[in-house]
């Protein structure tokens, strides 16, 4: 039976002291359940952060990682440096990565195989901006992104990897998917899955829904049969709205 999981991407935000306090906050909500929860602070806070939570059932997961070992790549952090603080999922492939940062599908295949071969589980996003809905490539480009930068792995490797579909469209472009919409490419997603692999293996992989989740329309959303989960952005940063939409995937 695949997990339900809800993650929070709290991407460029929070200094030590409020990550400190953000964490206290969700300790002291979250009750534990059959949800995976799921918290990625930024780097130079990640290892206070899985000290703080070594004693609750939330987990501490990376933003991001170089797919190289070591070596002349300044700013960067590698799979072995998240290993060593205690650090066992990173995202990958995430929207703003590709947009700001230009990571390609290619790049994105090289970080994944090494996150895998460091054993790290990966939660991979992908998606499609809005350009590509209005010209009714959506579909395409999905397939294309997955394809390209996880289709060559083994059946095995599926065992530690989330998928993250984020439709870009609607994340501040004031454009809004509905529940229908996201259940749609999540269903498409499993049957493409299915046709790269078997449809045991597709059925086994957590799908999470990017787009722009609310305590408001959590439950809806996490009531899509094909919807497994969120990767959460802003409401992550609030620990009533995070602990909402936890409470919402059961």
């Amino acid at each position: 039976m695949r997990k339900k999981i809800v993650a929070g991407n709290w991407k460029m935000n929070k200094t030590a002291s409020e990550t400190k306090g953000l964490i206290d906050a969700l300790k002291n909500q979250l009750n534990p359940s059959d949800v995976e929860v799921m918290i990625a602070p930024t780097f130079v806070n990640l290892h206070a952060a899985v000290q703080q939570t070594n004693d609750s059932h939330i987990e501490v997961i990376a933003q991001n990682m170089h797919q190289a070992e070591s070596g002349a790549y300044t700013g960067e952090i590698s799979a072995a440096m998240l290993k060593d603080i205690g650090v066992e999922t990173v995202i990958i492939g995430h929207s703003e990565r590709r947009a700001y940062f230009g990571e390609t599908d290619a790049i994105l295949a090289e970080k994944t195989k090494a996150a895998l071969d460091n054993g790290l589980r990966v939660v991979f996003c992908f998606g499609e901006e809005l350009a590509d809905r209005q010209s009714e490539k959506h579909f395409e480009l999905v397939a294309s992104q997955l394809k390209n930068a996880l289709f060559t792995l083994p059946s095995s490797a599926w065992n530690n990897i989330v998928l993250a579909y984020e439709p870009v469209w609607a994340i501040g472009t004031g454009e809004t998917a509905s529940p229908e919409q996201a259940q749609e490419m999540h269903a498409f997603i499993r049957t493409t899955l299915a046709a790269a692999y078997d449809d045991a293996l597709a059925q086994e992989v957590s799908i999470l829904y990017g787009g722009s989740v609310k305590p408001a329309n959590a439950e809806e959303i996490f009531g899509k049969a094909d919807v497994d989960g969120g990767l959460i952005g802003g409401a992550a940063l609030n620990a009533d709205d995070f602990n909402a939409i936890v409470t919402a995937n059961k």
